[in-house]
């Protein structure tokens, strides 16, 4: 179970955060100024700059030479990195805070089971040299388990977060936003994956923001899931539908029909979001977050999540979207009306 230290600081915190110009380290950064904390955000900032009421700290991780940061006396740092490099130069220079350190639960070898807390969990092989993180999602996991273990064995104190899938405006990746830019589209038959009973898990980015920035303050310690509680998909794809004020006609397509007609789970081209195989992911989507909980974790409801995130996809109509295509998902449901294999 995690534990909070006696003595931790909840107020005037002096906290680095390790980038603070994209998403979840912005937002981190975001939080921790409302709160009234002195927040420093060390990165380049050559295409953004840090958010207002923060100091900026030029700093390039793809030196070796962090010699800034060592003349800092922080109380706390949040990193995001994925880079065992990038982790063993900062722990090096900011030894004697207490790290927050975003992982992932990408680092686990499986999830067989439903409800798996991460003390049940086995871990992937750690791979300590900087490779390419998104070569594979077992790539991804074995340099942050290399990652966790640095911030475990150099930092005063540490609380490890893994995070599943972290949603919400800002998101680069694409892939919670497609439901919002999907069903602000053509009105409807909208295509549904698997079985509206299959289990989905996902977190907003400004929930999870707040939570670290809390366990910062608190100094807790200890390894947690960040994500939030496992939902049935039919309930998230309608809470979503709901908060972009519309109410489709769900055709629900059974995962065998669309992986014959190559359609990719997850993210990418020709993909659906939030779809992952099953059973073999049914853990994936499915991990206990009771001592998240118990530790602070708040959510809100997506359908909150699925409205602010469109009102961010119209402001900005270049955000990145990924998934299908109208056209390729009207191709499948004529199909599959058809009775088509």
């Amino acid at each position: 179970m995690p534990q909070t230290a006696a003595d931790a600081t909840l107020d005037g915190m002096d906290l680095l955060v390790l980038g603070g110009t994209q998403f979840l380290s912005r937002a981190v950064a975001e939080v921790a100024v409302e709160r009234g904390h002195e927040v420093t955000c060390a990165c380049r900032g050559l295409t953004e700059r840090p958010p207002a009421g923060t100091r900026h700290l030029p700093l390039d991780r793809e030196s070796s030479d962090l010699s800034a940061l060592a003349g800092g006396r922080f109380d706390a740092v949040v990193d995001v990195a994925r880079r065992p490099s990038f982790v063993r130069s900062a722990v090096r220079s900011v030894p004697d805070a207490h790290w927050v350190f975003v992982s992932t639960i990408n680092v686990y070898e499986e999830i067989a089971e439903r409800g798996a807390a991460p003390e049940d969990l086995p871990l992937l092989p750690p791979v300590d040299v900087d490779g390419d993180p998104t070569a594979s999602p077992e790539a991804y996991g074995s340099m942050k388990v290399a990652c966790e273990a640095l911030v475990r064995e150099g930092t005063r104190s540490w609380t490890i977060v893994r995070p599943g899938l972290i949603v919400g405006p800002g998101d680069p990746s694409g892939r919670f936003t497609y439901w919002p830019n999907r069903l602000s589209g053509p009105a409807g038959e909208v295509l549904a994956p698997g079985r509206p009973e299959d289990s989905t898990q996902v977190i907003d980015v400004r929930d999870l923001a707040a939570w670290i920035v809390t366990l910062a303050e608190q100094e807790t310690q200890g390894v947690l899931h960040g994500v939030g509680p496992s939902r049935p998909l039919a309930d998230v794809l309608g809470e979503i539908a709901t908060g972009c004020g519309v109410a489709p006609d769900w055709r629900w397509v059974p995962q065998e029909f669309l992986q014959s007609h190559d359609v990719e789970p997850w993210s990418g081209e020709r993909s659906i979001p939030l779809w992952l195989p099953r059973p073999e992911y049914d853990g994936f989507t499915d991990v206990d977050v009771s001592a998240s909980v118990g530790a602070g974790l708040r959510v809100r409801p997506i359908e909150e999540t699925a409205r602010d995130t469109l009102a961010w996809l119209r402001d900005d109509p270049d955000v990145r979207v990924t998934g299908l295509t109208v056209q390729e998902e009207k191709e499948l449901l004529e199909i599959h009306r058809h009775g088509g294999a």
